[in-house]
């Protein structure tokens, strides 16, 4: 279906719901004047309202009532449009038929899963169909997976530059202040129910390389441990503990070298951490860290554990306060090594609660840098990743809206 035919240039799925108001509010705020926008939701009195308490420019946008249930409603919504934003989750549950309807009808998507079952799923579901029509299907365009992705890219872009071969070890370490939202306890709830309904999705989900677009072809060499001890790690020195989101993470990575063809390095041993803090108060931290996520992870793992914890975690819907969002902010530290013996320096960094309002920031250029900048992306189409669809391009519009990607030499 050719652009001309189209009515929006983006849409937001799921505006009504708490980050898809965020997402929304920040096209609102930041969007070329000439960026034509609608909002899209199962309820037209609920995308009224979402409507009406955005920044002025947002309140004449046009309103698509869709249900990722009925068919007809989907496909009328992804034929309207170039781009779809989707915050509708949890993705396993409400995903793919949206996934789906975008590849067919050569819609560019892009959302925010950090569940390796449903990319997985979708991978194989719509990746030739999205190749066949031009559609490039891009997951994790958030906190999930965004600053590792980017992070382990502009590492290679540099290693490239320099001509210091490939890389062969990225250790990342995660710092951050923010909260959880009730939608990505929930769709951690989802994975979690799904892996103990079927004992062969556990092997999917710790499998490293389990969103390779070619497992066979992938090196035979070891990963590091996705939720290691605790210890001292990266160029700061500090103390570290598993990072909550590294099992996703490092997927995504992977998946990037390979659709790149391996352009990273095919011994890539990569690994995430959270960093504590520095001396006995930082190892203390570490050591909390560690317990409490086995704990949390465990809980989840059982349905009657699952329900004790679903009556105090955040409920979907719901999330940090706008002063919460205010004063949060984010940092990775990435060490990368080459063959050559070189070393390289990467930080990522940005301001407001990484899960949300710095969320909404990657997400809404994500949108905006697959509609419009389609003449610096890389020729490839498909199911994609944020680095391998949009890299430099997205990363030159995240550094204009204050977020920040650096490389040096170690």
């Amino acid at each position: 279906m050719s652009d001309e035919k189209r009515t929006h240039d983006v849409v937001v799925y799921g505006a009504t719901g708490y980050v898809g108001a965020l997402v929304a509010a920040y096209l609102a705020e930041h969007a070329p004047a000439d960026v034509r926008i609608a909002l899209a939701g199962r309820s037209a009195a609920k995308l009224e309202t979402t409507r009406r308490e955005l920044p002025e420019r947002g309140r004449s946008w046009p309103l698509i009532v869709a249900d990722a249930t009925d068919e007809a409603s989907l496909e009328a919504l992804v034929t309207s449009t170039r781009v779809l934003v989707t915050t509708v989750g949890p993705y396993a549950r409400y995903g793919l038929p949206v996934v789906g309807a975008c590849a067919r009808a050569g819609t560019h998507y892009c959302d925010l899963t950090g569940e390796v079952l449903f990319v997985r799923d979708a991978m194989e579901l719509v990746d030739k169909t999205a190749r066949d029509t031009g559609a490039r299907i891009v997951h994790s365009c958030g906190y999930d997976s965004i600053p590792s992705d980017l992070g382990v890219f502009l590492c290679h872009q540099q290693a490239a530059a320099d001509d210091a071969g490939e890389l062969t070890a990225v250790g990342l370490v995660a710092t951050a202040r923010g909260g959880f939202s009730g939608g990505t306890i929930d769709s951690m709830r989802a994975q979690m129910e799904a892996v103990g309904a079927d004992p062969a999705l556990r092997r999917v989900v710790t499998d490293p390389y389990a969103l390779s677009p070619d497992r066979t072809a992938e090196s035979t060499q070891a990963q590091p441990a996705d939720a290691p001890l605790p210890g001292r790690r990266g160029s700061r020195g500090m103390w570290t503990a598993p990072f909550v989101m590294a099992s996703y993470n490092t997927r995504i990575v992977r998946r990037s070298n390979a659709l790149q063809d391996w352009a990273y390095g095919r011994t890539l041993r990569y690994q995430e951490v959270m960093g504590t803090g520095r001396g006995p108060a930082g190892a203390v931290a570490a050591a909390g860290v560690t317990a409490g996520l086995g704990l949390a992870l465990a809980g989840m793992s059982f349905g009657p554990t699952r329900s004790v914890l679903d009556r105090v975690l955040p409920a979907p819907g719901t999330g940090p306060t706008p002063e919460e969002r205010e004063k949060g902010w984010f940092r990775m530290d990435l060490d990368a090594a080459t063959t050559s013996g070189r070393r390289y320096r990467a930080v990522v960094s940005g301001p407001g609660d990484p899960g949300y309002a710095a969320t909404a920031v990657m997400l809404g250029e994500s949108a905006l840098c697959l509609a419009l900048d389609g003449d610096r992306l890389p020729a490839r189409a498909g199911s994609l990743t944020p680095a391998s669809a949009m890299g430099e391009a997205l990363i030159d519009r995240l550094r204009v809206a204050g977020h920040t990607y650096t490389v040096s030499p170690a």
